[in-house]
């Protein structure tokens, strides 16, 4: 055991430089998530994202959305699309009918490589004879430079 310390320790000093390369100059995490629900139908959606510069300048960004529709007849989709800037721009919807009544969920994530990451959800659903019931959340975050 004494004979493998100082090797642990020799091990540590050659590592400690390419550990304080690995720091970032600045990030940025966001995302939205949301559900409706109405009679026997359901939908629900989310989007999140994430961006950060290193050190050397280098830019890292990931973007994930996905969403589910359950009741009735279904529908949903979602996709991710490069920007070309090092940005990424997602979308995700969900929908459940079962005639007029129905439950619907969209959230639109934009990530900006290296400067920000924004997220919005609207949902809504409605049963005949009543009001429908609407909700928006959205995020956003700035890379502390």
């Amino acid at each position: 055991m004494t004979k493998v310390l100082p090797a642990l320790a020799a091990l540590g000093l050659l590592l400690a430089p390419t550990i304080a390369d690995a720091q970032t100059r600045g990030s940025a995490t966001g995302g939205s998530a949301g559900s409706a629900a109405a009679g026997g139908t359901s939908a629900s959606t989310v989007g999140t994202g994430g961006t950060s510069t290193g050190s050397d300048g280098a830019t890292g960004s990931s973007l994930a959305t996905g969403g589910s529709a359950a009741g009735g007849k279904t529908k949903d989709r979602s996709h991710v699309n490069e920007t070309g800037n090092g940005g990424l721009n997602g979308q995700a919807k969900a929908m459940s009918h079962d005639g007029g009544t129905f439950s619907k969920s969209q959230t639109k994530t934009k990530v900006r490589g290296g400067e920000s990451v924004e997220s919005r959800t609207k949902t809504m659903s409605h049963e005949p004879g009543s009001k429908p019931v609407k909700s928006t959340t959205t995020t956003g975050s700035t890379v502390a430079q």
